[in-house]
Formats: structure tokens, C-alpha cells, sequence
């Protein structure tokens, strides 16, 4: 009889335990996986990847189509055969694309056919959620119009092109529950036009893009001015949507959220996944859409309504950069191999798998956050659930503080009260967590954070 209720008890206490952990709320965990990541990029792959395409020559988007090593064309079909033998290693599970516009234009003068080539590793459980890659294979020299002269362009943007290979490479037999983008672009440096070849085609085909990242010259750790950092990478991000209308610029002006983007949580999504998971690598947020002035295929996915940010290098060197091959005043001018510095190139690369890899694992982002809290000593956050989700967290930081600095766990629910936080001194978030503890990016309350592309107008739950 003792043995009996012994057994009892064990049994009753097993059970008392597991729905005690069913009940607790869902939280981030540390994810093993995310650490082979950050060691797993191959330098020697992703010197064969630019070594590759610096041997074409020229990759100008109106260079030569036809030859099988010279051109933009010889280099797509490497770039094509490529993910090819990467779908064969996985068993097919890549889909190969190639979607292409005929354009004209000021760099483009006679109409031309700019072609992307894009892998995609569908997603198993929420294949309509996107989370791209992006960097543009296509090179210049001085003259932007000069399609005949050698232009390696191993940095700008072969350093790209060879981050997303490999992130491909690594992340081709690994588990994504969204869908896996990976976009060899053509025709950037003629006017971002294969950026929004893929942006077309994301919108097209219905893809809830949630994040894209632009690698663009992220190879090179020597600054022009001798300054020489590999433990850094630069993020910049959009701070207001560029598709915003009238009327909610006018809702977040006075309520806030300048700061508060998609692809700025985005960015801190990037920053927080780094410090945690690379510890000799960190992000540093930009707070602007790109470089002064300048741009890249980031900005057509923002201009079509999606969460996006460029990734680059920390310190650039202007005489490798849109130059002719020469030497002048004692300076060595162009983009060759020989100003690459692998290893730098392997942590971004890392920074890429890593991001793409949680987000892929973690639920969509909450949809239709609101908040309220005028004339009250508590705050009130309610949103819309996400399937996927186990449990959702509640942020909120200083209004001048750069990162998220305090979180609750609020449990499967959809309703948060945050008793005596006032709604007037801080900014205010949610996110959604997996059962395993991949967690979204934070969502801020209203159309300036929406994740959605096209979010109802009124964000207040029915």
C-alpha cells in the first residue's frame, strides 16, 4: 500500500508540476542553434564566391548577356547554377526563380531586360511570410554608363552577393517556418531597379514581407581615413514608413513613433540578436533610410510598404568604390579582392543567418497594436493574436532611449494592463513568442509600427 501511494504521489506531483509550466507565461530562450550560426559561415566559401565573380570581368547591368565568362549574363547563370547545386544538396528544397522587368530610364537608355536571380526555401508552417535577403550583383567603374571596362566590384557588391550565398548555404537544410527570400539583384547601380523587380514580384504574389535586409559593401573593414574596425556593422533604417499618408503623419507627429518604424524594431531586433549571439560583433543602428545622399534595394521595398534596412561595412573606402583601375598620386583606385577582409565578411554573414534564422522560427509580429491610457495612472495595450504564437511580451523604454529596456511577460492573451506605468513618459510594444522561445520583433502601438503592409485604418480592436 505505501508503494501505491508513493506512486501516487510521484504521479500527482508530475502532474501538479506540468500544469503549473503550462500555465507560466512564454518567453525568449537562448537558442543553441543560434550559437552554431554565429561560428558557421566558411571564410574559404565566401572567398570562392567573390573570387568567382570578380572573374567576370565586368558585371555591368548593359555589359554582355551572351558570353559564358564575361558580363552580367555569364554571372547570373553562375549565380542561377549555384543555388542549384545548393538545392541539390538539400534534397530540392529550393524553388529558383528569375523575374525580370524591361526598363528604361536616365542610366538606362535603350530598353533593357534587368533580371534578378532568387532562391526561395518556403516556409513550413506560414510559407506567406517572407523574410528576404537581398544584394545587388551588378558592378561600375567611374562612369556609370561604361559597360566595356573591368569592374570587379568585389566589395560593392560581390561582399553582398557572397553574405547571402552563403547564408543560403547554411540555412538551406535548417528549419524556417516563414519563407526564406534570397535575392540576387541586377541593375542597383543603374537605379535600384532590380530592388523593385523583387519588391513587384513580393507584392504580386501576396508575400507579408516582414523584414529585408540589403547587404551592400559589407566586406571591408579599413576605413579611406585608416580607421580599421572588424567588430562592427552599421544598420540603417527608415524612421517614419515612406508609404505613410497625410492623415497618420499627422496622428503619429503628435502621439510619436518617428522612431519607431518597422524597420527600426527591425534594426533593434538585429542589434539585440547580435549582442546576445556574437559576442565580438556588434550592430550600430543608424538612424537614417541610407548613407547621405545615397540609396539602395532596400528603399523599393520600402516604398512598397515593407519593414527593410541596408547592412553595411562600418568604415568605407571611397577610392574602391565606382573607380576605374588606376593608380593616381600614389593611390591604388578600385573595387578588387585584395581590399576584402574575410573574416569581417564571415561575422556579417553570421549577423544575416542568425536574423533570418529567428525570424523565420519566431511567430509574425502582433497585429493591430493599440494603446490607451489618456488620463489614467495605467496603460492599456491590446492587439490582434498571431497563430504560432504560445505567449506575446510587453516592452516599453524611455522616449529618449535607444533599445527596449523593460519587458513582461504577459501570457496567451490578446489585453495587457501595465498598472501605474504612465502612457506620457514612455514608449510602449509588443511582441509574440514561440513555444521554443523565438521571439518577433517588437510591434509599436498604431499604423507607425504596424508590420502589415496595408493594416485597417482603425487599429482598435472591434
Amino acid at each position: 500500500m505505501r508503494r501505491i501511494l508513493s506512486a501516487w504521489c510521484a504521479t500527482a506531483l508530475v502532474a501538479s508540476l506540468s500544469a503549473q509550466a503550462a500555465e507560466l507565461p512564454t518567453v525568449p530562450r537562448e537558442q543553441p542553434a543560434l550559437y552554431a550560426l554565429a561560428t558557421a559561415p566558411s571564410e574559404a566559401e565566401l572567398r570562392a564566391t567573390i573570387t568567382q565573380l570578380v572573374g567576370f570581368g565586368t558585371r555591368h547591368t548593359l555589359s554582355d548577356t551572351r558570353s559564358d565568362t564575361r558580363g552580367i549574363g555569364a554571372a547570373r547563370r553562375w549565380v542561377k547554377a549555384r543555388f542549384e547545386a545548393i538545392s541539390r544538396d538539400c534534397g530540392g528544397c529550393l524553388e529558383i526563380i528569375t523575374p525580370a522587368q524591361v526598363v528604361t530610364g536616365q542610366r538606362i537608355p535603350q530598353p533593357t531586360a534587368v533580371m534578378d536571380v532568387v532562391a526561395i526555401k518556403r516556409g513550413s508552417t506560414d510559407p506567406q511570410r517572407a523574410i528576404v535577403i537581398t544584394g545587388h550583383l551588378d558592378s561600375r567603374v567611374s562612369d556609370v554608363m561604361n559597360a566595356n571596362s573591368d569592374a570587379p566590384g568585389a566589395n560593392d557588391d560581390a561582399s553582398g552577393v557572397a553574405a547571402l550565398i552563403e547564408a543560403t548555404r547554411l540555412l538551406s537544410k535548417q528549419d524556417n517556418r516563414a519563407t526564406l527570400v534570397f535575392s540576387v539583384d541586377s541593375g542597383e547601380e543603374q537605379g535600384l531597379y532590380g530592388g523593385k523587380v523583387i519588391a513587384d514580384y513580393a507584392v504580386a504574389h501576396g508575400w507579408q514581407v516582414e523584414a529585408e535586409l540589403n547587404n551592400d559593401i559589407v566586406g571591408n573593414s579599413r576605413g579611406q581615413n585608416g580607421a580599421r574596425d572588424n567588430t562592427v556593422v552599421r544598420v540603417f533604417s527608415e524612421g517614419t514608413k515612406s508609404n505613410e499618408t497625410p492623415a497618420q503623419a499627422t496622428y503619429r507627429r503628435y502621439h510619436g513613433g518617428e522612431v519607431d518604424s518597422p524597420s527600426r524594431n527591425l534594426a533593434r531586433t538585429m542589434a539585440t540578436l547580435a549582442d546576445a549571439y556574437l559576442p565580438d560583433f556588434r550592430v550600430h543602428m543608424i538612424y537614417r533610410t541610407d548613407r547621405y545622399g545615397r540609396g539602395g534595394d532596400q528603399v523599393p521595398f520600402l516604398e512598397a510598404g515593407y519593414p527593410a534596412v541596408r547592412v553595411t561595412e562600418a568604415h568605407e573606402d571611397y577610392t574602391r568604390q565606382h573607380q576605374d583601375l588606376r593608380t593616381q598620386d600614389g593611390v591604388r583606385y578600385g573595387d578588387t579582392i585584395d581590399g576584402i577582409d574575410f573574416r569581417y565578411l564571415a561575422r556579417v554573414t553570421a549577423l544575416d543567418a542568425i536574423t533570418m534564422a529567428a525570424l523565420s522560427r519566431a511567430p509574425a509580429p502582433p497585429a493591430a497594436v493599440d494603446i490607451h491610457g489618456a488620463l489614467a495612472t495605467d496603460t492599456t495595450l491590446d492587439w490582434h493574436k498571431v497563430p504560432g504564437a504560445a505567449g506575446y511580451r510587453v516592452h516599453w523604454r524611455d522616449t529618449a532611449a535607444p533599445l527596449w529596456q523593460h519587458a513582461l511577460a504577459a501570457g496567451d492573451v490578446d489585453h495587457y494592463v501595465l498598472q501605474d506605468v504612465v502612457i506620457d513618459d514612455w514608449f510602449f510594444g509588443v511582441s509574440s513568442v514561440s513555444a521554443d522561445g523565438y521571439e518577433s520583433p517588437v510591434v509599436f502601438p498604431g499604423y507607425a509600427g504596424s508590420f502589415e503592409r496595408s493594416p485597417p485604418a482603425a487599429a482598435a480592436k472591434p
